[in-house]
């Protein structure tokens, strides 16, 4: 049994001194969090018939955001309070935060024949029927062992009351539907508007926009009667709507939708509707599937309703290829329940997509989720968003990479968006209850069917857990246990993993087997983060949207360590909030210039932002190192320190164009072709501009007897003689750091540079009518003259930029290869293009992206190596190189079914620095790379633990440089020294 723990925490709260007093009824302001929340359970008009027809007090609590100002309340008779205390009846929409729950006793009333305090109640929708375990605290606190002496409060759900036919009465449900269908309208023509095209609902106000619910309909009259007369774009086809849902939502959904031209359509009429190319563009089609037309027995039977309530797992949806495909606007208003067929599954949505991409332009892109039942008809459905962003795009794990986002519209408040309107519902159906609720305690008679609906929605009273809600002890009881395990036992270390994606997996598994710690993974999508935590009984997900920075700011002060695998741009943010907070951070990225800003009040704030620890940089800083310490306690001088690393597909996976392969966007690769070098080769300081970085690449990097690799100069290496304590620049002879990539990589990537492919200026923008003319048009911008579209004409102009006959004829295979250029040769797998001129290398991007993912069962590949050459520091100058010694360390990793070679190497140095950060082996303070030594050899121990431990050798001679300098030579470098 749940032992109640109330009286605990009785201490907390004012208990009101028993003296004689009116019925109160206060009307408590809802949670300060949740800033659109404006509704109010009572209206002033409803107030003042409360005061003076029903001679009560009404006490309003101070609130600014409400819908109706506090002054008209005061004219109705209420007064304004800062707190509730001496309120016997309070009202509220949703849970308020449990500091602000008042569950002590209260005055009688001064008719009352005893002094004695009684029970307050409270009706609100308290989200603690069905066990939801983030609220039983809050239940707990209407409970007691002793409920004579604590006279703890009743509880009332909204939710539960309901009329004699066992409808609900009290519910946003209609208000619901009409919001959502104006926010899914609006969401859509955004949608649109990224497609080229400007469609009438261009124009659909957002609810909150307007004051009450006649301006809205005016205003989506208005779009209506646009259609009419200049109908709806052609290039979009028919408009059509789909709806699901027979309740209050899908009603709402009807009655705003009335103000537009609907004609109603069956199911079995959309595909002729949508391929007739002569439908009626001035007329918004309305298909209102009802469950007879979308779901289907797998024993081949009919569906009847009543079979299907009683065998829900016979039945099967269909609406993926039935109904899906043929929509403009999917409104969803049924739920889901555990056991009955999803609507649609992830796989389902896989099926659509690509029968939505054959039947026309944007169908089945925009989905308004109103039911906003997460992970539930709708699989794929995996947040809810907010009114202050709508709407979201949602790539679900199963989705291939030429089928588009979804964009979902979920907000999970939409009734707030209409406060008037959906207040004044509110408390016309609420007053009869709230009547009757005064008549129980001034001991009248109520009428029964008030009477039975309370008492069937009276969750908790007298301390006691009433009718069918018993069942909640199990609930109750679990999150006590939890809570007093505990509290009573020694706290684990907290971690805070921020993001889901590819390399986050091996950190979490990594972290999870350690039992003093605590893992949260908050990620935007929940099926990823839960798929990520699946088999640790210390880790819990999180849903998280990375802009809701109270919510951020809440879940970085309950961790220890807060690791951030999010897009660079995030980490300063996150940073800052571990300043705030004195908590420390991990972060596999580069230290940039923002990041390094916080040094100072990091070290203040005794915080450790730790940065480059994931693979480069990572591991390469942390087995240079300590190969370089290493060399120092022998007393070795470094004359020259080369490295090489590299992602790379498997050579049995590399037999394409670019011998690569990307697992996530290629813009990131191509953004790094244009950026310059410079490091110092053979006593000489090279600096490379941009544009000729792959050109003067180095064609053959000696670190494999098995793979023949090209290296490309990595940035600005000079400064690594300073990180890694080499010594001075000038005494060195080489310092090299570059990237890894298989032979031709360089010169092709460099050659789609010089015809325009890497362009993303502006005035660089095309506007290309199929794949095969982008190399056409982007070589015409580049070379400022238009090329004719023949063939032959491409090959003329391309000659101009890629002099050498035989490299062309590679250039020319690669652009048909990709789809880019005319060919014999059909390419029909490509993505859909733009509607409007978009810059080249986006461009190039997107086929990237397509035609080079990995496929199923492909590994890749992971090729990091250290060249050190050093020599006795007593010898005076530069011995020969019999006296010379050449140290190497080197890593080759392949990936696995579980995963990736990349994901391994970045997120397992990640986790293991996270522990030596937990178990306090990190001294350093403020802003820092790998550079402590317990720190990196914790790294490497780690690393080696899993198999992916460095490989170190030593011999005599001469290394890499002078091969690597005749390379560079041969591409036509010019040196400067």
């Amino acid at each position: 049994m749940f032992k109640r723990a109330v009286h605990v925490r009785r201490a907390s709260f004012a208990t009101v001194a028993p003296s004689s007093s009116k019925l109160t009824i206060g009307i408590r302001r809802e949670n300060p969090s949740r800033i659109w929340e404006r509704r109010c359970p009572l209206t002033p008009d409803a107030v003042q018939s409360l005061v003076h027809e029903e001679n009560v007090d009404v006490l309003v609590q101070d609130c600014d955001r409400r819908v109706f100002p506090a002054r008209q309340f005061v004219k109705a008779g209420a007064r304004i309070l800062p707190n509730l205390d001496p309120a016997h009846i309070v009202l509220g929409i949703k849970e308020p935060p449990l500091n602000e729950l008042i569950t002590s006793p209260v005055s009688p009333l001064s008719t009352a024949s005893s002094d004695s305090p009684v029970p307050r109640t409270h009706l609100m929708f308290s989200h603690t029927t069905k066990g939801q375990p983030y609220n039983m605290e809050l239940l707990s606190r209407f409970l007691s062992q002793d409920p004579q002496r604590d006279l703890p409060s009743r509880l009332i759900d909204y939710e539960l009351l309901a009329g004699p036919d066992g409808k609900r009465t009290v519910a946003f449900g209609w208000f619901a539907g009409v919001a959502g269908a104006l926010e899914s309208l609006s969401a859509l023509a955004h949608a649109h508007l990224e497609l080229g095209v400007a469609s009438p609902f261009l124009h659909t106000p957002r609810p909150h926009t307007h004051v009450a619910l006649p301006s809205l309909r005016m205003a989506l009259r208005a779009i209506g009667e646009e259609i009419v007369k200049d109908g709806t774009p052609k290039s979009l086809g028919p408009f059509v709507i789909g709806l699901t849902g027979n309740g209050n939502v899908s009603q709402g959904v009807l009655s705003i939708l009335s103000e537009l031209p609907i004609v109603k359509v069956r199911v079995e009429d959309l595909p002729a509707l949508v391929n007739n190319p002569d439908a009626d563009l001035h007329k918004i089609y309305l298909v209102h599937a009802s469950p007879a037309e979308y779901l289907s027995r797998t024993d081949g039977g009919k569906y009847d309703r009543a079979h299907y309530y009683e065998n829900p797992s016979v039945y099967k949806s269909d609406f993926a290829t039935k109904v899906a495909p043929y929509l403009t606007l999917f409104l969803n208003g049924v739920g889901w329940l555990p056991g009955f067929p999803r609507l649609m599954t992830n796989d389902a949505l896989t099926t659509a997509l690509a029968r939505a991409a054959e039947v026309g332009r944007a169908r089945f892109g925009t989905i308004g989720d109103i039911s906003c039942d997460i992970e539930g008809g709708l699989e794929f459905m995996s947040r809810a968003s907010t009114t202050s962003e709508p709407f979201f795009k949602y790539r679900p794990p199963t989705l291939p990479a030429h089928l588009p986002s979804v964009q979902i519209m979920s907000v999970d408040i939409l009734p707030s968006s209409l406060p008037l309107d959906a207040s004044e519902h509110f408390c016309r159906v609420l007053m009869p209850y709230l009547k009757a609720v005064i008549q129980e305690y001034r001991g009248q008679s109520m009428e029964q069917e008030y009477s039975e609906a309370l008492k069937t929605a009276t969750v908790a009273k007298d301390g006691q857990l009433q009718g069918t809600h018993t069942w909640l002890e199990a609930p109750l009881d679990k999150w006590q246990r939890s809570t007093a395990q505990l509290e009573g036992s020694q706290r684990k270390k907290k971690v805070l993993v921020l993001g889901s994606g590819m390399v986050a997996g091996p950190a979490v598994q990594e972290l999870g087997k350690r039992s003093d710690v605590e893992l949260i993974v908050a990620s935007n999508s929940r099926p990823e983060a839960e798929d990520l935590i699946r088999g640790l009984s210390n880790a819990s997900a999180c849903l998280l949207d990375v802009e809701d920075r109270e919510k951020v700011s809440r879940l970085v002060e309950g961790a220890d360590v807060a690791i951030s695998l999010l897009p660079v741009l995030f980490h300063p943010s996150i940073a800052e909030l571990c300043i705030q907070h004195g908590k420390h951070m991990v972060t596999a990225s580069y230290i940039s210039p923002a990041m390094r800003a916080l040094h100072d009040r990091a070290e203040s704030a005794n915080v450790v932002l730790l940065n480059e620890i994931g693979l480069d940089p990572g591991i390469d800083h942390c087995s240079a190192l300590s190969l370089l310490r290493q060399l120092e306690k022998e007393k070795k001088r470094v004359l020259s320190f080369t490295s090489f690393c590299g992602g790379l597909p498997a050579p049995e996976a590399s037999d394409v164009p670019l011998g690569y392969k990307f697992s996530w966007s290629p813009r990131g690769v191509l953004n790094a072709a244009l950026n310059g070098a410079k490091f110092k080769l053979n006593d000489k300081v090279m600096e490379i501009p941009g544009e000729n970085v792959l050109e003067h690449h180095f064609p053959d990097v000696p670190i494999s007897n098995l793979m023949k690799l090209e290296g490309i100069a990595n940035r600005d290496s000079l400064p690594y003689a300073d990180t890694y304590g080499l010594g001075k620049v000038d005494d060195l002879r080489t310092v090299l750091r570059g990237t890894l990539r298989y032979p031709g990589f360089a010169n092709l990537v460099h050659s789609f540079k010089s015809m325009g492919l890497l362009d993303a200026d502006p005035s660089s923008h095309v506007l290309p009518r199929s794949w095969s003319e982008l190399a056409r048009l982007a070589l015409g911008k580049h070379m400022g003259e238009d090329i004719p579209a023949e063939p032959t004409s491409l090959v003329s102009a391309l000659s101009n930029v890629v002099p050498d006959p035989q490299h062309r004829e590679r250039v020319l295979e690669a652009l048909q290869w990709f789809g880019l250029a005319p060919s014999s040769t059909t390419i029909n797998d490509l993505p859909a293009l733009p509607a409007k001129p978009v810059a080249p290398i986006d461009l190039l991007t997107l086929v990237l992206a397509h035609k080079l993912r990995y496929r199923p069962g492909e590994r890749d590949l992971v090729v990091l190596s250290h060249e050190i050459v050093a020599q006795p520091a007593s010898i005076v100058g530069e011995a020969s190189p019999d006296k010379t010694e050449v140290y190497t360390s080197s890593l080759i990793s392949y990936g696995t079914a579980s995963a990736s070679a990349m994901s391994k190497c970045v997120g397992l140095p990640v986790a293991f620095a996270t522990l030596a950060v937990l178990d306090g082996k990190v001294v350093g303070r403020g802003v820092q790379g790998p550079t402590e030594e317990t720190l990196y050899r914790a790294v490497l121990d780690g690393l080696q633990g899993v198999g992916l431990e460095m490989k170190e050798g030593v011999r005599r001679g001469s290394g890499m440089e002078a091969r690597l300098g005749d390379g560079l030579r041969s591409t036509g470098v010019i040196c400067e020294s």
